[in-house]
């Protein structure tokens, strides 16, 4: 196994050449110590300064006694403090466990536990909901405030500063874990995906052939705009650092804000997910900007509907790119190029593009025999950006990756140019907003309510988010309760988004011989008049 560490770095002579994560603040250090990496809420850090950081925060966590190779907990909105901590723990080979901070306290409660962390980082925002569960967190040991002021917890600031700024120099791998990102579990609990600290490096700026639109520069300015704790945010995040880029940080989705900073900051690629594009487009300041400096919007999730990307186009005036992925998959494994929108609609545009430069794509049975062009079965990816597994989760590793393929769980067919089609989830996710729901989990709460016998979770078509999480409940003999009622109780157990937009009433589910629930017949209804049971 080779390793990789500072003589690696001094070595480099492009940033195409790094291997890991810790690599990247290093180099530019080295060669744009001046350069602007990072801008946050008016707060600009250099290259010179990220690596600096970083250093202090790897031997603050060293200083700690957090084991390498184990879990540093993070919860908080976007910021550039968060991107110290992820070349941190690259530097000192810990692993960086970000949060959705969307969650309800029980689902925070069960990732910090699961994960094992013996640190928390956690901002302002969320010191009342760790102050509920915190004695419940069974191998928690430290918490340190990022953002305000705690009276028991120190301040990041203060705990980052009196930390040495000598690299510790630690042998990496590229094999090694660097980030442990929870998704929602089939089976009513996350997993925790593992990513590897070399995976994020392999295919974020591949160039060449029809991905001319793909060669970032130092000169480019990107815009963050999706949340960290989600793969498709981290690893725009990493797009823009790895080339050595200027990246401004949205601390969270604004749509009037996407369109100030564009214009203020010059920049030139942003990636959005169609729904977060559309609200960006209802606002009536965004036709009044000076776009010239925009070159490209990353889309993904779901397809852009056509009145969207017409009007997008004839405002921003920029390049298209879609792409799919799982975070299994470390994010994009397709891309559906610029020459490939139309805003009159065409077939291709229903697909979801073509594989990546180093990304291998599969169509299987459920026999796992290769299937011919033209033909549903099960989407399988071989990346190098694939996942190492799942914490602690042998058997869903081995279900999920087979002899190198990850099985992604979506239906799907490949055309004679190597484009995908997504037909179905086999595995019953529902997509809203660009968020994965798992009908599972809300299915585990919705049934502890006692009025109610049966439930299933489906999701349905939405204009605005793609899809909406509907539940269809069968009432208990002689219970009498309302689907606002349901949702209320719902709500106070998980994630807002994850509830049940709305409840239809059945007198019964249907069901195979063996009692499985048939939620494609529960969904054939809703999706009646569409081409695909995907939106």
């Amino acid at each position: 196994m080779k390793y990789y560490n500072l003589q690696t770095v001094k070595r480099a002579d492009s940033w195409k050449d790094l291997r890991v994560l810790a690599d990247i603040p290093r180099f530019h250090a080295r060669v744009t110590p001046d350069k602007t990496a990072l801008k946050y809420e008016g707060r600009n850090t250099t290259y010179e300064q990220l690596n600096h950081y970083a250093t202090q925060v790897a031997n603050g966590l060293i200083s700690e006694d957090i084991t390498q190779q184990k879990n540093i907990a993070w919860l908080d909105i976007n910021s550039d403090y968060f991107f110290e901590m992820l070349f941190g723990c690259a530097k000192s080979r810990t692993v960086i466990c970000p949060i959705n901070w969307r969650l309800a306290a029980p689902e925070i409660e069960y990732i910090v536990n699961n994960a094992e962390a013996e640190i928390l980082f956690v901002g302002e925002r969320f010191f009342e909901v760790i102050e509920t569960i915190k004695d419940r967190l069974t191998t928690l040991k430290k918490i340190v405030a990022i953002s305000g002021s705690h009276p028991h917890w120190e301040n990041y600031n203060s705990w980052r500063d009196r930390q040495s700024g000598e690299d510790p120099d630690i042998n990496i791998s590229t094999q090694d874990v660097a980030i442990q990102m929870y998704t929602s579990g089939t089976t009513g609990h996350p997993k925790g995906v593992l990513m590897s600290a070399g995976s994020l490096l392999t295919d974020s700026t591949e160039t060449g052939g029809d991905m001319g639109w793909n060669n970032w520069s130092s000169s480019d300015v990107g815009l963050l705009v999706m949340p960290c704790f989600h793969i498709a945010g981290l690893r725009w995040g990493l797009m823009g650092l790895h080339p050595g880029s200027e990246n401004v940080i949205m601390p969270e989705f604004d749509p009037a804000r996407v369109v100030e900073l564009i214009a203020a900051h010059g920049v030139t690629r942003t990636m959005l997910v169609p729904a977060a594009l559309q609200f960006v487009l209802q606002n009536p300041a965004c036709r009044d900007v000076d776009y010239s400096s925009f070159k490209l919007i990353w889309y993904g999730g779901s397809p852009i509907p056509l009145d969207v990307l017409k009007e997008a186009m004839q405002i921003f005036r920029c390049d298209f790119i879609q792409t799919y992925g799982l975070t299994e998959t470390g994010a994009q494994t397709t891309y559906l190029p610029p020459e490939d929108h139309d805003v009159n609609g065409n077939e291709r545009m229903k697909s979801a593009g073509k594989a990546l430069p180093g990304v291998q794509i599969r169509i299987e049975s459920k026999e796992g025999r290769i299937l011919p062009i033209g033909e549903v079965g099960e989407i399988c990816i071989k990346s190098p950006a694939n996942m190492l597994g799942y914490w602690k989760k042998p058997e869903e590793t081995a279900k999920t990756i087979i002899n190198g393929w990850m099985h992604t769980g979506d239906a799907g067919y490949m055309d004679e140019n190597g484009y995908i089609y997504i037909h179905d989830r086999i595995k019953d996710m529902i997509v809203s907003g660009g968020e994965n729901i798992y009908p599972a989990e809300i299915e585990n709460v919705i049934f502890s309510h006692p009025a109610l016998a049966d439930v299933a979770v489906i999701g349905v078509p939405d204009d605005k988010w793609g899809e909406a999480v509907k539940a269809i409940v069968v009432l208990n003999k002689d219970q009498d309760v309302s689907a606002d009622d349901i949702i209320a109780y719902v709500r106070e157990r998980i994630a807002s988004y994850k509830c049940p937009k709305s409840i239809d009433f059945a007198d019964s589910l249907p069901r195979n011989p063996s009692g499985k629930i048939l939620k494609k017949d529960l969904r054939a209804k809703y999706w009646r008049n569409k081409t695909r049971m995907v939106n």
